[in-house]
């Protein structure tokens, strides 16, 4: 069986780890504090806060900026469960709005038409690594006619005097919209470091701040606050002569990276660019060629004109299928020894958003690509064989169900 999506994990980044071990130190500490600092060097912005995971770090951007009970935040309904249920936490309404028909990504009308005066933060999500359109964000969170709508709740909000975007990059690690990379698009980026990402720490996200309205250094340090239970102080902070006294700010939260996963992250983002995502960027150009010599297959955006994938997912579509039919060429595939995904099945079709009473009516053309959406197998270890193996089953079994 090819599997969808194992970890590629270096001996280096293995002696990596062994080292963190035998340091004595293992939280975090002194790895976490460079991993930032490389993230930071890698994207661009600002500053950079490494965290247990992106769920915990859009969770707490939104409590930080003060979204609560009676607040709306705009998010697409393709995505993955994590981007509402942090929404859903604070007590605030996830506002959900479809997509377009040719990436998979938020659609600009449409966040437009959902703004109101309960509207604080908008968060695009970059399906399968391609960059959102951020400048139509930008721009449109900026005009004055959507900044006459804007309510600031607190001095943060004040402060900043718009919509925030706050950009789910969970997938878009490394790709670039204008030249310039995820980390640098919006307000406040989070990525995802997660078992089955391009790079990977086994859990693990972060932040990338790029506020140009605040002291992004001092955001860092009440966000490290924030992440550890609101205590004033860290643990490499505490090992200093004296300083073993820490006061608590605020009932804070759980959410900070440990020096072991660091260690992963580390020796992952140093062969980044040299070998991930060109292995990764040679299947899906490879895909890409094949698939379009068939006219039953709709090949995704991988790189045009303004933007360039991180290569994360392949999200291959089918023409003029149902899910039904998608399903039974996704089992014929499985069949012949190959593992794929759907990536996503749009919220409004999963139990806890049909009990909130959203409806997949209301989002046709999310429903649309989902019903016709296989995630291909993309990742650094697999060999040009297995990528002509994958290609073929699934020509063989989509004709096969639709001929």
């Amino acid at each position: 069986m090819i599997p969808f999506s194992p970890p590629h994990i270096k001996q280096e980044a293995i002696d990596e780890v062994v080292d963190t071990l035998k340091s004595g130190w293992i939280t975090t500490g002194p790895k976490t504090k460079l991993f930032e600092t490389k993230l930071t060097e890698y994207c661009g912005n600002k500053k950079t806060l490494c965290v247990n995971s992106a769920t915990f770090g859009l969770e707490i951007i939104l409590r930080w900026f003060g979204v609560g009970e009676g607040d709306e935040v705009i998010i697409p309904a393709y995505t993955y469960t994590a981007t509402a249920n942090t929404v859903i936490h604070t007590g605030a309404k996830p506002v959900m709005v479809d997509i377009n028909s040719d990436d998979f990504n938020i659609n600009i009308d449409a966040v437009k038409k959902a703004i109101t005066e309960k509207t604080k933060v908008i968060i695009p999500v970059d399906i399968a690594g391609l960059p959102a359109c951020y400048d139509a964000i930008n721009d449109l969170v900026e005009s004055s006619e959507i900044k006459s709508k804007f309510i600031p709740a607190n001095e943060i909000q004040k402060q900043l005097g718009h919509i925030l975007v706050l950009s789910d990059a969970a997938h878009s690690l490394g790709a670039t919209y204008k030249n310039k990379y995820t980390g640098t698009l919006a307000d406040i980026t989070v990525f995802s470091f997660h078992a089955v990402k391009n790079l990977t720490t086994a859990e693990g996200g972060a932040i990338a701040l790029n506020l140009k309205e605040f002291d992004n250094d001092k955001i860092y340090s009440e966000l490290n606050i924030l992440s550890l239970h609101g205590q004033s102080k860290d643990a490499l902070a505490k090992t200093k002569v004296g300083a073993w006294r820490y006061d608590v700010i605020d009932a804070g939260y759980k959410g900070n990276m440990t020096d072991i996963q660091a260690s992963l992250g580390i020796v992952a983002l140093k062969y980044y660019e040299i070998d991930n995502l060109p292995r990764r960027r040679e299947i899906m150009m490879k895909y890409q060629q094949e698939f379009s010599k068939h006219d039953i297959f709709q090949l995704p955006i991988i790189e045009n004109n303004e933007k360039k994938s991180s290569y994360h997912l392949y999200t291959l579509r089918i023409k003029n299928i149902n899910e039904r039919q998608r399903d039974e060429i996704i089992q014929a595939i499985f069949e012949q020894g190959v593992s794929v995904n759907v990536h996503f099945q749009p919220l409004p079709l999963l139990s806890a958003y049909k009990k909130r009473n959203y409806n997949i009516k209301d989002y046709p053309v999310a429903f649309d690509n989902y019903s016709r959406e296989i995630s291909l197998p993309v990742y650094q270890d697999l060999t040009n064989e297995q990528v002509n193996t994958i290609i073929e089953t699934v020509i063989e079994a989509t004709t096969k169900i639709i001929k």
